[in-house]
């Protein structure tokens, strides 16, 4: 724990609980940021990040991995009707394969946060690396099950992404984005055996390069 929350002095009981002490030393805005895609073999990484207002209801807002498309469409429209800011950004495909997945991620969760119509005073990031920004931060491993804003970003950047690989599926329909979303299942590994990767293929990650011509 960070000596922003030194052990005497802080209990993690709930999900607001580090936004709750963190506005309580007097951080006035304090967003969440997560992200969704690290692990498809196309399409690109998206991140959402999300300042929930102070006294809203933050009990409805967990992990994305544990919603389905019809509850995370419910609780985005939530966060738009209690007025949360949201922002949105993305690592695009070729910055995946040039700077590695985990440094693309990263750059998406900067662009996010930078999307916001207001600057937060603290960053709550999902995972074990901090943004690249000149803002106080904490990262939390599961972070989307112990910060209800990183659980809000969560919602946000699955839906978000979701709905991209989706629209994809009609520019490649051979692939069937639409039901996979890019990650990969069965069917996609055999899509991309038959008929060879597309442009939103990740070029870098097994089971898309071993496809690629000898001079790509």
């Amino acid at each position: 724990m960070s000596r922003l929350f030194p052990a005497a002095d802080f209990i993690e009981t709930d999900s607001f609980s580090y936004e709750r002490e963190l506005l309580r030393q007097g951080f006035g805005l304090v967003a969440g940021t997560d992200e969704a895609g690290r692990g498809p073999l196309a399409g690109p990484v998206v991140a959402a990040c999300v300042i929930l207002p102070k006294g809203s209801d933050f009990t409805p807002f967990r992990d994305s991995k544990k919603t389905s498309a019809r509850e995370r469409d419910r609780l985005h429209d939530l966060l738009l009707e209690i007025g949360a800011d949201i922002g949105v950004g993305c690592g695009t495909v070729e910055e995946i394969d040039k700077i590695n997945i985990l440094q693309a991620s990263l750059l998406a969760m900067k662009r996010a946060v930078d999307c916001l119509t207001a600057k937060p005073d603290f960053l709550l990031v999902d995972g074990k690396f901090p943004v690249p920004l000149f803002i106080p931060q904490k990262s939390l491993i599961k972070g989307e099950s112990r910060s209800a804003s990183i659980a809000a970003a969560s919602i946000v950047a699955k839906q978000e992404r979701d709905r991209l690989m989706e629209k994809y599926h009609y520019q490649y329909p051979r692939y069937n984005f639409v039901r996979h979303k890019g990650y990969p299942t069965a069917e996609h590994r055999r899509l991309i055996a038959e008929h060879g990767p597309c442009e939103i293929h990740r070029r870098t990650f097994k089971g898309v390069k071993e496809y690629w011509g000898v001079d790509e």
